[in-house]
Parts: C-alpha cells; structure tokens; sequence
C-alpha cells in the first residue's frame, strides 16, 4: 500500500546526509582539466592553492572519491536550516489542470534565501581551519555574497564582496544584508584593484558582470596576506556541497516511492542544478534510470544553448584558470535590462561535459516569461520565487501543460532555489511593464566568442 503523499516531505535528523556526492567520479568522460593560462598545462594542486583554499583544491581536483565525508561543524550548520522540504504543488498542479505530479525542493528556509549557503558554511569552515584571516568573493543577485558573509560571521573570519554594479544598485537590501553580517561590499568593477581600473577604461559606464567582480576578487585575495578566494558557483567543490540538495531529494522521494520523469533546474553557473541532479545523474551514469534533466537559462545569457564549448577565461580580467566550458566569452557583459540573474558567461565544467554528451538538455526562456510563471506560482503556492528559480518554474508549468494536452501522468520535479523579496526592483519592473526581453543577436555573441584563447593541446 501506497504512502499518502504529504503536501511537504521532511526529512528527519537521522536521514540527513553525511556524505556529499561527487558526481566526477561516475562520469566515464570526465571534465577537462583547469589548465595554466602561462603554460596551458592542467593546473596543479600548488598553482591552485595561492587561490584556493588547501582543502577545496583537494575536493576540486578528485575525480575518483564518490562520497566524501561532511565535516561534523558543517552538518552542525545544517541543523539550523536543513533539512530543506520536498513540497508537493497540489495547488500549482490545480490551478494548471494538469495530471501531472510537481514537485519542488525548496531551498529558501534561511536568512541568505537560497542554496548558497550549503556551499558558503563549508567554504568558510575550510578557510577557518587553514587558519585565514579572511576571503574574497564575487556577487551578482546578491544570495552568494550573503551566504557567504553569514557563514564568515559564523567563523569569525573577515569577508570582502565585489558585487555586480547593477545588482549593487539594484537591491540595496540584499547590500545591507552583508553588511549586517559584517561584509565589507563594493560594487564591481571599482576603481579599487589594477583589473577594475582597466575594466572601467575599456568600458565606461559599464554595470559590470560576474566576470568582472571574479577577477576584482581573485586580484584582492593574491595580493592580500592571510586571504584566499570564495566562489559560489561553477567549481567542482560548489557541486560537491550543493548535492545535499539532490541526496535529501532523493531520499525522501525513495520514501514514499516517488520517481521523477524530468528533473528541472535553473542554470547560471550551474551549482543549484549540478546539486539538484548529483544523485540521479550518478543513476543514469550507471545504467539504473533514465531521467531526463533539463538545464534553464536565460535566453539574454545563454551559454549552454547558443555557447561554444572550449577553453574559456572563468572571468574577464583573464586572471583566472582556464576551464573547458559552454561559453559566450569571458568578455561578454548581459544586458543592463536582465533583472533575473544566472549572468554567468560560462557553465561549470561538469555540467558542460554532462551536456555534451546529451546526459542533459537546455532550454533558454525570455524574462518576461519567467516572471509570468514566477506570478503565477506565488499566486497559487504562497512563496515568492526568486527570479533566477522562475527560469524553472517557468518549463515546470510548459512541462505540465503538455501532459495536460497529453493525457500523460508525468512526475516533474524541480529545484526552487530561493526567495525573491531582495528583488522587487524586477518584479516592479513586469509590473510596470518596464521589464523587456534582450536577445543578443549572433553579432553580438561573436564579439564574445572572438574572445575566447586559442589553445594548442
């Protein structure tokens, strides 16, 4: 007999992961390697670790460890705020007169509002353990820079966050929120490090990008003792950490007997996804299932679905490690009007490979589209989705409906990765019917893609 299905799945204190997933050791193919700008030679566990953190270059650079264990003062943090509920959309399924069944995993329960901070309490216990004064990062919505400076006020470490100008601008309270937490926040580019001086000479008036504020923050954290760079996106490590999203999931699906056709995620960088997946893509690696899992980006910045895949600068000062990805260009900049974040030129080198042998689709969706579908979920569900997990509410609700034209009872799960109260801007902007869409033209991607290194391998 069938378990009835509750309209949120909790996950009790003894069903918590104690082991995150590394998703690289079930590929066959594995990501290409970070390589040396200097030399084009993979980078080394030494060359990394004047950036990285000791520990995270480890996670970073294993290929062959498929669990690896959580620290004890990491699943303590978690206890705050995890486990995070498998909600049931009864109401979104009503409202859409679908037989399809959605589901979502909400990451939201935290003063950060999203996922972030699964990969900001590990990063930062890592950086406390080495015995660092502090690190440096980048931010573009702004949840990253939040969850980092919760998880450094945390550990008593000083935090510096070079934050997109736009978003800067943009939500002043997201701003605030740091510096509650004690961050010290400066909008990127600046006028503070050699690579920002020479960003804003290039491009006056620029509102910047996450390539920009990466190469402030790597400049920052070389040139500063006691300092090591943060990032809460693209790496393998983030993924490491963030499939303790997959893996309570996955368990509480198991559970109750559930099993998801397609599995949807929003796709910037690709943490949240590459979390989301991390279980059930190490299944279809294996030949046990065959889910399908589908990647949404925005259709301004849309780096798997109209990217190149090659050796790529991770930010636009060119003074990160080069890494085989889906990019636009390290120099491509989105357009001032894209208010829904996932501005990443790039995608991580995981999901990229995962892509590339057709282990996982791409979708990419216009903005006004998406805060549609982010309306109509906060109408029917209660929560307020960010903008950047309306990208997969958006192709949740188109999945729904083709079952509905179908007749076919489909399982959808996806990740809703956070709140959207920092971002009212935008949702003043639909209201107002100020938000337009951009779609750069194939012109304006090869201004990006005449960017990218010619490597001799």
């Amino acid at each position: 007999m069938k378990k009835q299905i509750p309209y949120k799945i909790y996950l009790s204190e003894k069903e918590l992961p104690k082991k995150w997933l590394n998703i690289r050791a079930f590929m066959g193919n594995k990501p290409a390697p970070l390589l040396n700008p200097a030399t084009q030679k993979p980078m080394t566990e030494a060359e990394l670790s004047t950036v990285f953190c000791s520990e995270l270059v480890r996670q970073e650079l294993d290929e062959t460890t498929p669990y690896i264990e959580i620290p004890q003062k990491i699943r303590d943090f978690y206890k705050m705020y995890r486990p995070a509920p498998l909600v049931r959309a009864y109401c979104l399924e009503k409202a859409l007169g679908t037989p399809a069944k959605i589901y979502y995993k909400f990451e939201g329960n935290n003063t950060s509002g999203s996922h972030k901070l699964n990969s900001a309490i590990a990063q930062a216990y890592y950086a406390k353990k080495q015995g660092l004064k502090g690190v440096t990062t980048e931010t573009g919505a702004g949840q990253w820079g939040t969850a980092l400076s919760m998880a450094c006020s945390y550990f008593g470490l000083d935090c510096k966050v070079f934050m997109v100008k736009c978003s800067y601008e943009q939500k002043p309270f997201r701003r605030e929120v740091m510096r509650t937490y004690g961050a010290n926040v400066t909008p990127s580019p600046s006028n503070l490090t050699n690579v920002g001086r020479k960003i804003l000479e290039e491009f006056p008036g620029t509102t910047g990008s996450l390539g920009c504020a990466i190469s402030e923050a790597v400049e920052v954290a070389v040139s500063s003792y006691g300092y090591r760079y943060v990032l809460g996106s693209v790496l393998n490590q983030v993924l490491l950490h963030q499939s303790i999203i997959g893996l309570e999931t996955k368990t509480a699906m198991d559970k109750y007997g559930i099993k998801p056709d397609v599995i949807i995620g929003c796709a910037g960088g690709g943490s949240n996804l590459g979390g989301l997946i991390a279980p059930f893509m190490a299944e279809k690696l294996q030949g046990k299932e065959n889910y399908q899992m589908i990647a949404v980006e925005p259709a301004s910045c849309p780096s798997l679905t109209r990217g190149k895949y090659a050796y790529d600068f991770c930010d636009t000062g060119k003074v990160c490690p080069l890494a085989k990805m889906y990019t636009l260009g390290s120099g491509f900049i989105p357009s001032a009007n894209h208010a829904g974040g996932l501005r990443y030129h790039g995608m991580t080198t995981t999901l990229s490979e995962l892509y590339h042998q057709g282990l996982m689709e791409a979708r990419a969706v216009e903005q006004t589209e998406v805060f549609k579908a982010a309306e109509q979920f906060a109408r029917v569900e209660g929560i307020l989705p960010a903008p950047e997990s309306s990208h997969a509410i958006k192709v949740a609700i188109d999945e729904a409906i083709k079952c509905k034209e179908t007749g076919e009872e489909r399982t959808i799960l996806f990740g809703l990765t956070g709140t959207g109260y920092f971002d009212m801007v935008a949702y003043e902007n639909f209201h107002d019917g100020k938000m337009t869409d951009y779609i750069p033209t194939d012109a304006d991607l090869q201004k990006g893609f005449d960017g990218i290194p010619k490597i001799n391998l």
